[in-house]
């Protein structure tokens, strides 16, 4: 904890003086960040304090929503005119905004941040998520903190829908949630227990893409990036420095040099579902059984024959299902996000287009199913 006191010093200095520059928001954000690198009293007293300030500010906002959406339609904030001081503080939002994303921040669960209870079934684990992740996303909710709120909602999802993390965090969850809040703080209870999903890439699989404004753009491998955020990220990374990017950097680096070493100690299968040439796959065959397609190398047929042969002819037929399985699941997902999200909006065009869309890899799940019960 020692090594990060400078880094949480520079972090304190940045939101000082971002105080001074009435920059509430990216103060916040240092505060946050020294708090975790290395907590003392006055980094707990200052984001109070800010945090108290904000809500008062939301609270005195609610009466003149309707003339600030006038002056936002005017161009007249800093938000429309593209000011460098553009953030979530720019724009406009109500005292219930606050109070719904302090009431996320001081949730001691993922149950409790969804609003459900512990034997919730996945169809409403999935009406929570939809109208939640609707109401928290950034371009909706402009509250100071909306965008943890709406991270952390995905994270909730993500975690309870996947069978197997919902039996660990039932077991653990509290445990390390427990162990987070003391070191980290409120709201940092779910790092104990994070999704193999962004809470950005969770919305497009739920909406078909991403919620509609002008500050969104989604790219071409899907994930969502925010125009605003960008914009201050790279105000952010002018004052960091090299210890900061180092510390970031770590987990990444750790993540690639276990993979790296797991693929060493782990072989590859003798099959592939796809061509693979760089591996020699290139040699087309067809299981006996349910007729799926695989591809090996030119020294299979002499490697495998009898008995072994039915094993991995078998395994083959394990992963193509585990993959129909998978693809059908995202095909749903898709189809009743848009679903949901025409009804929302209301958009008929959006709704008759969800209707019309195919599920193949369900269809063809489906058949397979069918001939192994044949």
């Amino acid at each position: 904890m020692e090594s990060n006191k400078d880094e949480a010093e520079r972090c304190l200095s940045i939101a000082l003086k971002a105080i001074q520059s009435n920059q509430p928001d990216r103060a916040l954000r240092f505060l946050e960040k020294a708090l975790k690198l290395y907590p003392t009293p006055r980094v707990r007293a200052l984001i109070e304090s800010l945090n108290q300030k904000s809500s008062s500010a939301g609270d005195r906002a609610q009466p003149s929503e309707n003339t600030r959406t006038t002056h936002r339609k005017a161009g007249n904030t800093p938000a429309a005119n593209g000011d460098a001081g553009g953030g979530e503080g720019t724009k406009g939002y109500t005292s219930e905004q606050v109070e719904a994303v302090k009431r996320v921040k001081q949730c001691k669960d993922y149950y409790e941040i969804l609003g459900v209870s512990r034997t919730a079934s996945d169809e409403d684990l999935k009406k929570a998520y939809r109208k939640l992740a609707l109401k928290f996303h950034p371009d909706k909710n402009h509250a100071p903190g909306a965008t943890e709120a709406f991270k952390a909602i995905g994270m909730a999802y993500a975690v309870l829908s996947n069978p197997e993390k919902r039996k660990q965090y039932d077991q653990f969850g509290d445990d390390k949630g427990q162990a987070a809040r003391h070191s980290h703080g409120p709201g940092d209870f779910h790092r104990g227990f994070e999704a193999d999903i962004s809470p950005e890439d969770l919305f497009n699989m739920f909406f078909g893409g991403s919620f509609p404004s002008s500050n969104v753009h989604v790219y071409s491998n899907g994930r969502m990036r925010y125009t605003y955020q960008q914009r201050q990220d790279r105000r952010d990374n002018q004052g960091d420095g090299g210890l900061g990017v180092f510390v970031q950097l770590m987990p990444i680096l750790i993540l690639i040099l276990v993979s790296a070493l797991s693929q060493l100690m782990v072989s590859s299968p003798p099959y592939s579902l796809s061509p693979r040439p760089s591996v020699g796959h290139i040699h087309k065959r067809v299981t006996d059984h349910l007729a799926v397609s695989y591809y090996v190398a030119e020294t299979f047929s002499s490697e495998y024959s009898g008995a072994s042969l039915k094993t991995v002819e078998r395994n083959v037929e394990d992963d193509y299902i585990a993959n129909l399985r998978n693809n059908c699941w995202k095909e749903k997902q898709q189809k009743e996000g848009l679903l949901y999200r025409a009804r929302y909006f209301g958009n008929s065009d959006m709704y008759h287009k969800a209707q019309k869309m195919s599920t193949p890899s369900c269809n063809r799940l489906s058949e397979v199913q069918a001939s192994l019960h044949g």
